[in-house]
């Protein structure tokens, strides 16, 4: 697939759909003649990348934006504008919860103070661990 020219423009907008965040420098200011862009990874790395100002439509060059690609934001191309045109957040291992997986402050309700077992909690759905909440507040059972 053909993708198009890519621009500091490009670069800012994959980082803030993304939830980069931006940083100060080591003097604690923001920098003059570059952006700079940190991201949290969930194995602990943390990822880091500068955009030279201004950031406008000024194309980046074919080896600098496979470096960036590769070593800044490591992603690949086609993920990089999934982000920048569709939205799309590049999947960066972040475990996705069930759709119906019980908010922890309710499983530990449910065990400490109902006194249910884990595994008990642990087969029931959303609704049935709140009813069983329910009745143990109304009830006491």
């Amino acid at each position: 697939m053909t993708w198009p020219q890519p621009t500091r423009e490009d670069h800012e907008r994959f980082c803030q759909t993304e939830g980069w965040r931006p940083v100060r420098t080591a003097r604690g200011r923001t920098g003059t003649h570059r952006v700079t862009y940190e991201l949290d990874l969930p194995d602990g790395r943390i990822l880091r990348t500068r955009i030279s100002h201004p950031v406008d439509r000024s194309i980046y060059g074919r080896s600098i934006w496979g470096h960036l690609l590769r070593d800044q934001l490591q992603v690949d191309e086609a993920s990089f504008w999934a982000c920048v045109q569709d939205k799309v957040v590049p999947d960066r291992g972040m475990p996705t919860p069930p759709p119906e997986a019980l908010p922890a402050d309710l499983v530990h309700l449910l065990i400490s103070r109902a006194g249910l077992d884990e595994r008990e909690v642990a087969a029931m759905t959303k609704e049935e661990a709140i009813a069983r909440l329910h009745r143990y507040w109304i009830d006491g059972v």
